[in-house]
């Protein structure tokens, strides 16, 4: 026997909880969790979406297969930022080959490459600093990792070719997930028509920066020569508008993590001083038998690695996983019918006290929860976040690069660091300022 679905209360008759969703969408699914339990209902504008809670939901929303619970449908706000025929924007199969494209860029490898230049970027980003100051961590980690992520992914020339125009074009694109374009991506508004500008532009950029390097017949160690080099299991290669779409894809999977997660981990660092000798020895001991960090010394620092999986549980940068209902799905006594969202939320089932004792204290030596899909920060499933690993490397590099090199402190009361969702992604709220002092190491 099947049961109704709770219904949210506080729906407006014209446009239901979309005006709540839009102002404060992390603090209504909150509300909506603590009003209605493990899933409830709710309206946006129309689309009518089921919040699911747990790790037992989890399992089911992961496991089901795309042709049931879409996650292409679903993410539609996604395809005039990578553009069509790109990952959401394309037919299964050609997604699931652009899927191992991306794949064949994370090798061990290439990985180890990526150490090495998130390394000198964060040298190059601290050889001013001097012997102390101050900064805003949010708005530098986001201009640092943009240079990583690129030099990674467009190789040296062009990262060194880096203007302020192509960081003002990638954070058009970021500020065009707004929470409304869940429901309409394709709105008429300047923050689309932005964002619209912003890609355009960007393929013009790549476009020439490929047309470059095949005119000097140049090889590098880069996403973009794994994306040139590719084929589609007909021998097709890839076009300069796709392979646009697959570094932008690539930048958005790997960057904002990143950038988030490093200003998270740092800020944590600073609040909990408690850990500080224990994690500082940890650090030195990563440089004391080469000057360079090293793919497998970053792999063995498990209390950074404890930081930064802690800082994920307690401000997970994605909170809004969604799925387009293809067809009825039945999850317990319910059943969700087809045309509707399901969206899992992982800040909320990050912080249940049934699987995380303490839940809203931050503990780096907290064990990882038994169940394994309580804890969600990626995703999960067959649409896993691809960026996970380079964008751990990539905050393992830059803080142990930075904390090697210099004390961090707050500057502000510590509940003063808040959270924010302006767009679609977790991150501090302004000004997030620490202040920093060089080490004296004997």
């Amino acid at each position: 026997m099947t049961r109704p679905i709770p219904f949210v209360s506080g729906a407006s008759e014209e446009h239901g909880h979309l005006q709540e969703f839009n102002t404060t969408p992390l603090e209504f699914l909150h509300r909506a969790y603590q009003e209605c339990g493990e899933i409830c209902e709710f309206d946006l504008g129309g689309l009518r979406t089921v919040l699911l809670v747990g790790p037992e939901a989890h399992e089911a929303f992961f496991r089901t297969p795309d042709e049931q619970l879409s996650a292409a449908q679903a993410y539609q706000m996604m395809v005039p930022v990578f553009g069509e025929g790109i990952q959401y924007g394309a037919p299964p199969d050609i997604e699931r080959q652009q899927l191992k494209m991306q794949v064949q860029g994370l090798k061990h490898d290439r990985m180890v490459n990526y150490a090495g230049v998130v390394e000198r970027e964060s040298e190059d980003f601290i050889q001013d600093w001097g012997d102390s100051g101050e900064f805003d961590i949010y708005e530098a980690f986001t201009q640092l990792t943009l240079k990583t992520s690129t030099h990674c992914l467009l190789g040296t020339d062009f990262r060194y070719q880096l203007t302020e125009e192509f960081s003002e074009l990638y954070r058009d694109l970021e500020d065009g997930l707004a929470p409304s374009s869940i429901s309409d991506p394709f709105q008429d508004d300047e923050r689309f028509q932005r964002r619209d500008r912003a890609r355009e532009r960007l393929e013009e950029l790549i476009t020439e920066r490929v047309r470059q390097r095949r005119e000097s017949g140049g090889w590098e160690h880069d996403m973009l020569q794994v994306y040139m080099d590719s084929t589609y299991s007909d021998g097709r290669k890839l076009t300069d508008h796709e392979i646009t779409g697959m570094v932008i894809w690539f930048m958005f999977a790997g960057h904002h993590t990143s950038s988030n997660t490093t200003a998270w981990t740092l800020l944590e660092i600073a609040r909990n001083p408690q850990y500080k000798q224990r994690l500082l020895a940890e650090i030195d001991a990563l440089f004391e038998d080469s000057a360079t960090l090293s793919l497998k010394g970053l792999r063995e620092i498990p209390l950074l690695e404890g930081f930064i999986r802690e800082s994920l549980r307690l401000h997970p940068p994605l909170n809004a996983i969604t799925r387009r209902v293809m067809h009825d799905w039945s999850y317990k006594d319910y059943v969700v019918t087809a045309g509707k969202n399901v969206m899992v939320c992982p800040h909320i089932s990050h912080k249940l006290p049934e699987y995380f004792d303490r839940p809203e204290t931050f503990d780096p030596d907290r064990p990882a929860p038994a169940n394994l899909f309580a804890e969600i920060p990626f995703g999960g499933g067959r649409h896993k976040c691809i960026g996970n690993g380079f964008a751990i490397l990539q905050v393992k590099a830059i803080l142990s690069t930075l904390l090697h090199n210099y004390d961090f402190e707050l500057t502000q009361p510590p509940e003063s660091y808040g959270e924010i969702m302006p767009a679609l992604i977790l991150r501090p709220t302004d000004p997030c300022v620490l202040s920093y002092h060089r080490r004296e190491r004997a």
